[in-house]
């Protein structure tokens, strides 16, 4: 199984459009079949060292990770979500 975590700290300008990417984001699991788990969760101790949202997801393999990562959807919503953070992190692991 792969892990996929990904961290997002959004511009101070994008507020609007934060929501709308977001359930983007969370809609992804009803459109893309190789999802196994999804998360996305948005910060709430708001601490200097603190990302403004996560997404956690697991896939059963790199390909299927590979699959998720170049679907026409997340590549549309990933777009998005480059256009409105500062910066985004990544970190994909088998577990």
């Amino acid at each position: 199984m792969i892990r996929h975590v990904v961290f997002f700290k959004f511009k101070p300008e994008s507020a609007a459009h934060r929501t709308e990417a977001l359930d983007q984001l969370r809609a992804l699991p009803d459109k893309i079949d190789v999802i196994r788990s999804f998360e996305v969760g948005e910060d709430v101790l708001h601490s200097a060292r603190s990302w403004d949202a996560v997404l956690i997801a697991a896939y059963d393999d790199l390909q299927a990770l590979d699959i998720y990562t170049r679907h026409d959807d997340h590549v549309e919503v990933a777009l998005k979500l480059r256009e409105i953070c500062d910066a985004v992190a990544s970190v994909d692991f088998e577990y």
